[in-house]
């Protein structure tokens, strides 16, 4: 068996360790010596069973010159530290493929009013410019890690540029219970991972305030369009939008309980405060800085109605009622607006 490794102890990086070890042996690092001794004495950690095949490990160096294959599983705000730390141990040689659905800024957008597209870059990006690995992909799509740990049938995308990684993510991960698919729209692929997470905290809100299926499906959809419209301002191409990574992850995270974004908007709904929610979460819900981003990202010409009602609500202290109102009250575009539309 080949050695591949998975840098990051949280839910979706356990699970995803799991899924490697069908076929693998696996080593996963843990910043904390304690985490270590504990997956590899108790077989477990989180409330997930760790597979026999997993080892846990503190030490870079080891796992950099065991394996040629590496999943960074870190969130977004602590993903340019781990490279940083990391870097001095890889060569061209490596190969990286991360599972973050976050973008990296350079800046502290809690102090401009706006945003260059120079300082957003995506996880991909940040390894490119952080490190001398050239073969770099992501892996996205409807992962629920609760249900992954469960071996419940799922799949995925891995996405690059370079084919060789993606047939590498592929035959380190495709089994019976989880299918692998490939993408070089790698660009839309990380953005589509990215936006899906403020879409499904207006789907939590739906839910908590009561509202049905017929106002879920105008939310995936219409959300679906801003993340289309988002995209091409950017340069990635509609195509990455409409799988797994999209439309998929799009739909699981935004009619689930297990998804954080979607709990976050739920309890919002409910009446309580932001701060509280995020302490009690224990975990990173991207989609909150996402909001933001998209809002001072505006001046580049894309469409998010959805984005900017989020942000009145979170950032602005809008009521529910106020930004529901906002958006019904918006003219009324074509149904598919979001597609490139060819005189044939």
């Amino acid at each position: 068996m080949k050695k591949v490794a998975v840098i990051g102890t949280g839910n979706f990086g356990l699970a995803l360790a799991n899924l490697l070890a069908i076929n693998n042996e696996v080593f996963i690092y843990a910043r904390r010596e304690e985490i270590v001794e504990k997956i590899n004495e108790k077989r477990a950690h989180k409330g997930q069973t760790i597979h026999e095949r997993v080892t846990a490990v503190n030490d870079f160096d080891l796992i950099t010159k065991e394996c040629k294959l590496i999943f960074p599983i870190v969130p977004s705000s602590n993903f340019k530290e781990m490279l940083i730390q990391l870097s001095p141990y890889l060569t061209a040689e490596h190969i990286l493929i991360h599972g973050t659905k976050g973008l990296h800024i350079e800046v502290d957008i809690n102090s401009v009013t706006q945003l260059n597209k120079s300082e957003v870059l995506t996880m991909s990006e940040l390894i490119l410019k952080q490190t001398s690995v050239v073969r770099v992909g992501c892996i996205a799509g409807p992962n629920l890690a609760k249900e992954l740990s469960e071996k419940q049938i799922g799949g995925t995308v891995v996405a690059s540029r370079f084919n060789e990684v993606i047939v590498e993510g592929k035959k380190a991960l495709n089994s019976n219970i989880f299918r692998v698919y490939g993408s070089n729209e790698v660009l839309g692929v990380e953005l589509a991972s990215v936006l899906k997470n403020y879409i499904a905290i207006a789907a939590g809100m739906l839910e908590g305030i009561g509202y049905g299926d017929n106002s879920k499906a105008l939310l995936i959809t219409r959300g679906m369009a801003e993340m289309v419209f988002f995209g091409k301002a950017f340069g990635a191409s509609e195509k990455a939008f409409m799988g797994l990574a999209g439309i998929g992850d799009l739909m699981a995270t935004c009619n689930s309980k297990l998804s954080r974004n979607f709990r976050v908007g739920y309890q919002l709904a409910k009446g309580q405060k932001l701060s509280d929610i995020l302490s009690d979460l224990n975990e990173v819900a991207e989609g909150i800085k996402t909001i933001k981003v998209v809002k001072l990202l505006a001046g580049y010409g894309f469409n998010s109605p959805l984005a900017d009602a989020l942000y009145k609500i979170v950032y602005e202290d809008w009521e529910l009622k106020q930004g529901m109102d906002y958006l019904m009250n918006l003219p009324v575009s074509d149904d598919t607006d979001f597609f490139t539309h060819k005189d044939s």
